[in-house]
């Protein structure tokens, strides 16, 4: 305002003075808050940043910590691991205790339990079934059943290179009383290594195949 009263006393335009220096105050007035509000989103930016660069360096060092956790327990954990069992798996028989004579349909369904177990172990990948030649299944064709051959099994496993030897058996009681066993025994040293039995309800594809599929699934993989 002392401007413009010098201005008055030469004679030049106050009312032109005043209204610039009302303006230039506005101005001021409204760009200290403008200004104070960039300093603050900028302190603000700063600390978010340096948090995101705490976060990323401490993540790094937990990815750092577990890899070198990991890689100190794997030879530990490779020399625990036990290496996978092969088996010679003989197929299942029909033990047939009851009054009616074995059906074409129960033939067919001991093929189809051989089936479902192959696949089964195999799926697991705990267990190897190893394939028998055809000469041996040949003798084993024309020799006594396996659950009945003192021993013979033990042989034919080790004869294809199996660890285990393992067979099962179905017996009919009745066409409404039926149990399916299964065994596993090691090739060299004859102790069973499985031994579980199930029993069903009624003679058809489906009370078979529930019934091996429950027996593996519960008692010998222990899901």
């Amino acid at each position: 305002m002392v401007a413009c009263r010098e201005q008055r006393d030469h004679g030049r335009g106050v009312s032109d003075c005043v209204a610039n220096a009302k303006a230039r105050t506005v101005q001021k007035r409204t760009l200290k808050p403008a200004l104070a509000l960039g300093r603050g989103a900028a302190y603000i930016a700063v600390v978010i940043a340096s948090l995101c660069s705490s976060a990323i360096a401490a993540l790094r060092g937990a990815i750092l910590v577990a890899a070198l956790i990991g890689a100190s327990r794997s030879p530990s954990s490779a020399a625990d691991a036990k290496p996978v069992p092969r088996i010679a798996f003989f197929g299942f028989s029909l033990i047939n205790t009851s009054l009616e004579p074995t059906t074409p349909d129960e033939e067919r369904r001991l093929r189809l339990l051989d089936d479902l177990l192959r696949q089964k172990l195999d799926a697991s990948g705990r267990f190897n079934i190893v394939p028998i030649q055809p000469e041996v299944e040949k003798e084993i064709a024309a020799g006594p059943e396996i659950r009945n051959c003192n021993g013979c099994e033990r042989d034919y496993a080790k004869r294809v290179d199996a660890d285990w030897a393992a067979w099962g058996t179905v017996q009919k009681v009745s066409n409404l009383i039926l149990n399916i066993n299964l065994y596993i025994e090691d090739a060299q040293t004859g102790q069973m290594e499985f031994v579980k039995s199930v029993d069903i309800r009624g003679n058809t594809d489906e009370s078979w195949r529930h019934g091996l599929d429950y027996l593996i699934r519960h008692k010998l993989l222990g899901e």
